[in-house]
């Protein structure tokens, strides 16, 4: 999923005010810092996405027969694919 620089932006901001608000919390660095490490991590996080994304539509596209994007069989592959690439990287648990 792609989001503009905007929404990331607002989104770390979001993030860096609760953990702020949030009396469980103790900051050991101020509000700035604290969001440009939160935009980096959302930045990580889409860049990933992006690389299995690919994975797994290169992986439809290679099956002996054509499966249509947005299909129904083409959706239930994606989802399994998607799972098993989360899996081997160790980032899905059920």
């Amino acid at each position: 999923m792609k989001l503009s620089r905007e929404k990331i932006n607002r989104i770390s901001t979001l993030v860096t005010d609760h953990l702020q608000k949030n009396e469980h919390t103790d900051l050991l660095e101020n509000n700035s810092t604290i969001r440009l490490e939160v935009v980096k991590i959302i930045t990580r996080i889409l860049e990933w996405d992006e690389v299995v994304d690919k994975k797994v539509k290169d992986k439809i596209a290679s099956q002996k027969r054509t499966i249509h994007e947005g299909s129904p069989e083409w959706l239930v592959l994606y989802q399994n694919y998607y799972t098993d690439e989360l899996k081997s990287y160790g980032k899905y648990k059920k």
